[in-house]
């Protein structure tokens, strides 16, 4: 039996965020796949600097890192364009456009979804809302949106074996593309943490500061209860939360991984407010043995067990969260057996489990032909 050629598919390498953790370790596990996008801005991401990477046509276009949005149109053609006829495996990462490959009849595709497309699916009224710009434009959007959308799931009937993330986004495959899938939690860092036992002052909160991660709520709860608070990360809402936040709010910016283990590590407890689709900084949190305060909505009640390695609010609003900061007993939790349940969601446990699969779906889509 000859060794199947492998090729990976990314939406875009435009920011650092968990799609492109989870890209990273693909490419460790096939080391030798090359990797198509849309987009490669190498000085935000320098760390896929030496790693073979094909972008589209749309590259060339004027403020294409910069003003990528401006192109939406166009992505699906320029998905569609990819030259993947060499390789008989195709593993697409992706919450957007990757999907939509068109591989050789043979070839396998497998897809690791993140989530069907928040834009067009799940969230497009708060998505069209939350847009800075003129009325007239927004006006324009819902027709571009229904065009995308249908090519969207054109694109999911395209995929041969699908991988979610999270059994949130196993139902939201279902529920959208009518297909099933195999759930594989994606990879957290976890042996980058470890335990402190210095005094615990003060609940953190933190990631990429847009809208729908909801900080605002964490911001007045502390703002009405006077409970010290530690912020890390920046992002289009960061001006307002500054403004908006007291005294006993500290914002520290983007910060360093080493700096992120340490501020983890001395936290009473992390706060996450947002539903997310996995929610990686969770994990990064019980790693460092600190339980997690988390809104019951979806991967942090696939992550948080209440009891072991954190509590869940029911109300996405500051006066529950507020009263759970302050009933929060953090010497009711134990650190070693918090980081050993955040051992499950490892680096090493996602490449066995994506080696598996793909192993298994070959074996299957060999037979079958």
């Amino acid at each position: 039996m000859s060794v199947p050629k492998i090729a990976l598919v990314h939406d875009y390498l435009i920011q650092d965020g968990g799609a492109e953790k989870v890209l990273e370790v693909l490419q460790t596990i096939w080391p030798q796949a090359p990797t198509h996008v849309l987009f490669f801005d190498s000085e935000k991401l320098p760390r896929f600097h030496g790693k073979t990477i094909y972008t589209s046509f749309l590259q060339r276009f004027p403020f294409a890192r910069s003003k990528y949005q401006w192109y939406i149109l166009l992505m699906p053609t320029a998905t569609e364009q990819y030259d993947l006829r060499k390789y008989d495996i195709v593993i697409s990462s992706t919450s957007a456009f990757a999907k939509g490959i068109i591989t050789r009849p043979e070839a396998l595709h497998v897809c690791y979804c993140h989530t069907p497309t928040r834009y067009l699916w799940s969230d497009t009224h708060s998505y069209i809302e939350e847009l800075r710009m003129p009325r007239f434009i927004k006006s324009l959007l819902p027709p571009a949106i229904s065009y995308l959308r249908l090519w969207d799931k054109q694109a999911a009937d395209r995929v041969d074996r699908f991988i979610a993330n999270s059994h949130t986004v196993k139902g939201r495959i279902r529920k959208y593309y009518r297909r099933e899938s195999e759930v594989i939690y994606p990879p957290v860092e976890v042996e980058k943490f470890s335990l402190s036992t210095k005094p615990k002052t003060y609940f953190l909160t933190g990631g990429r500061l847009v809208a729908y991660k909801r900080f605002d709520l964490v911001v007045e709860a502390c703002n009405r209860t006077g409970i010290p608070l530690k912020i890390f990360g920046s992002g289009p809402v960061e001006e307002n939360l500054r403004k908006r936040a007291g005294k006993n709010i500290e914002f520290l910016g983007r910060v360093s991984d080493k700096e992120r283990t340490i501020l983890y590590a001395n936290a009473k407890a992390f706060i996450h407010p947002q539903e997310e689709d996995f929610g990686i900084t969770p994990v990064e949190s019980m790693a460092a043995g600190r339980p997690v305060i988390a809104y019951r909505k979806g991967g942090a009640t696939e992550t948080v067990i209440e009891g072991l390695s954190g509590e869940l609010f029911d109300e996405q609003s500051w006066e529950e969260l507020a009263d759970h900061l302050i009933r929060f007993d953090d010497s009711r939790y134990d650190p070693e057996k918090i980081r050993a349940h955040a051992q499950t969601f490892g680096i090493s446990q996602f490449k066995k489990n994506m080696e598996n699969f793909v192993k298994k779906a070959w074996e299957e889509h060999e037979r079958n032909d």
